[in-house]
C-alpha cells in the first residue's frame, strides 16, 4: 500500500453499482471496524471522519459505455480524497449481462490504476452465494437454477462464472481455485503470479466460507484494486489495521447518534420482484396494512401515488407497506404488455413519489426493498450521503442519511431484493427505531 497519503484520509475507496450493493459493502466495513460513509453518486465536498467511503452509483443495468464513464468519475473523485486501494462492488449473483456491466467496468478502472491483474469474487457464503471451481451458488442451486434466471433485467443462466466474466471482457479470465484459497494467502498470491504470466487479467476466486474471504483479503494487500462482492470486503480492513492505519474501531458503532430526534413515523416500500421480497411482502400482508401499486393501472393514467399516500395518512397510527412486488409470470405478463424498461420506469417513478408525499406527511424512517427501487427512491428524496450503523440482517445495515454539515434527516433500510429474513420488513423497522 501507498504511504504518501494524509492521515485522516480515507483509507479504502469503494464505488459500487448499485445503493442497496453499497450498503452491503459499508456494512461489511463497518462490522470490520472501518468507520464508512456511502455517497449518493458522486460528491462535490470531501468525505469527513471515514477510513471507507463507498460511493453508490446506479449503474450496473444502465448502458456499458455510461457505466464506465460514471465508475471512473467515482475513481477520479475517490483518489483525489486520498484513498489506498480501490474496490468495485456488484451484486452476489454477478448480475449482468453479456454485453456488461462488470467486465468493462472493472477493465476500465484497471487501465486508470495501472493494475495487470484483479480478482473477482462476488461469494457471500452469510447469504448463501458460494463460488466452487469457478461456479456460483445460491445455497444449494447452481445460479442458473436458483430463480435469477427470471431476473427481469439481468437473467442469469450461465453459472460458470469465468464463461460468464470472459463473454464481458477484452482481457483474459482465469480462476484462483479453492485448492488455492485453502492453502492460504501466500498460495493465492503465487497463483495470481502464475495467472499473470499467462497474460490473464482477471481472475475469478473460489470461496465457499468466511474463512475464504479473509484469506482473498488478506492476499490482496497492496494490490490497486479488488472487486467483488460485499463478502470479499471483510479480509481488507485487517491489511490496513496490520499496516498501524486502521485505529479507532469503535467509531463504526457510533454512526446512528442523532437518529432519536428523528420523527417516529416509518413506512416500507418495496419493488424488487425476488423471492426473497416475495415471502416478506407475503409476511406482511398477513399481519399489517399495504397497498399494491400495480404498473397496469398506472400505464392507464390510474393516481395510485394519491391513493397509496391517502391509504398511509388513513393508517398513520402504524407503518404500512407500499409494494409492487409481484411473481415472475405476473411481472413477464406485464413486461409483454408495457416493455420492461417502461415497466420499471413506472413502479420507479411511482413508488419514488409516493416516498416523496410520506416524507412530507412527516414519515422519516423507510424500509426500501429492491435495488432499482432503493436508488430511485434515495435519488428522490436528495439524499447525498448516508452514515452505516448496525446490521440488521446479513448485507443490510440500519443507515442515517445526512446533510453537508453531518445533521441527519431520514433514517434508511436499503434492501438488496434477494436479501433479508421473511420478517425483515419488521426487524429492519425496529432498527430504524419507527413506530409500528
Amino acid at each position: 500500500m501507498a504511504h504518501d497519503t494524509p492521515r485522516g484520509a480515507p483509507l479504502l475507496g469503494c464505488i459500487a453499482d448499485d445503493f442497496t450493493g453499497a450498503t452491503d459493502l459499508a456494512n461489511m466495513l463497518v462490522r470490520e471496524g472501518m468507520r464508512t460513509i456511502q455517497t449518493i453518486g458522486v460528491p462535490e465536498a470531501p468525505v469527513r471522519e471515514a477510513d471507507a467511503v463507498v460511493v453508490a452509483l446506479k449503474s450496473r443495468t444502465i448502458p456499458a459505455g455510461e457505466a464506465v464513464a460514471q465508475s471512473l468519475a467515482a475513481l477520479r473523485w475517490l483518489q483525489s480524497q486520498g484513498c489506498r486501494q480501490f474496490f468495485f462492488k456488484y451484486c452476489s449473483t454477478f448480475d449482468s449481462t453479456d454485453a456488461g456491466n462488470i467486465g468493462p467496468v472493472a477493465e476500465a478502472l484497471q487501465k486508470a490504476l495501472g493494475a495487470n491483474l484483479a480478482i473477482a469474487c462476488p461469494a457471500f457464503p452469510e447469504n448463501g452465494r458460494t463460488v466452487y471451481r469457478g461456479h456460483l451458488f445460491v445455497h444449494d442451486a447452481l445460479l442458473n437454477e436458483s430463480g435469477m434466471q427470471n431476473h427481469p433485467l439481468t437473467p442469469m443462466r450461465d453459472a460458470n462464472l469465468v464463461r460468464v466474466l470472459q463473454r464481458q471482457s477484452a482481457g483474459k479470465v482465469g480462476l484462483i481455485g479453492a485448492a488455492d484459497v485453502g492453502r492460504g494467502p501466500i498460495a493465492v498470491r503465487e497463483r495470481m503470479a502464475a495467472l499473470r504470466k499467462e497474460g490473464v487479467t482477471l481472475a475469478i476466486a473460489d470461496a465457499i466460507a468466511d474463512n475464504d474471504l479473509y484469506t482473498l483479503g488478506e492476499a490482496c494487500a497492496g494490490m490497486p484494486l479488488v472487486t467483488g462482492g460485499s463478502g470479499v470486503a471483510l479480509g481488507l480492513p485487517g491489511n490496513f489495521r496490520r499496516a498501524r492505519l486502521l485505529i479507532d474501531e469503535g467509531a463504526a458503532t457510533r454512526a446512528l447518534e442523532g437518529l432519536d430526534a428523528l420523527p417516529p413515523r416509518g413506512a416500507v416500500l418495496a419493488g424488487s420482484a425476488s423471492q426473497a421480497t416475495q415471502g416478506q411482502v407475503a409476511h406482511w400482508l398477513a399481519r399489517r396494512p399495504a397497498l399494491r401499486i400495480d404498473p397496469l393501472a398506472l400505464a392507464r393514467g390510474d393516481d395510485l401515488v394519491r391513493q397509496a399516500l391517502d391509504f398511509a395518512q388513513a393508517h398513520a397510527d402504524q407503518a404500512v407497506l407500499i409494494y409492487a412486488t409481484a411473481a415472475p409470470d405476473e411481472v413477464k405478463t406485464v413486461q409483454t404488455q408495457l416493455g420492461v424498461e417502461h415497466a420499471g420506469h413506472l413502479v420507479e417513478e411511482a413508488l419514488s413519489a409516493v416516498a416523496r408525499g410520506l416524507r412530507e406527511q412527516g414519515v422519516a424512517r423507510l424500509v426500501i426493498a429492491g435495488g432499482e427501487t432503493s436508488g430511485a427512491v434515495v435519488q428522490a428524496l436528495d439524499v447525498r450521503a448516508l452514515r452505516i450503523g448496525p446490521q440488521i440482517d446479513p448485507g443490510v445495515p440500519a443507515t442515517l442519511a445526512i446533510d453537508a454539515g453531518g445533521r441527519p434527516h431520514c433514517a434508511l433500510a436499503l434492501k438488496s431484493g434477494n436479501f433479508g429474513t421473511v420478517d425483515f420488513f419488521e426487524k429492519a423497522l425496529r432498527a430504524l427505531g419507527a413506530a409500528h
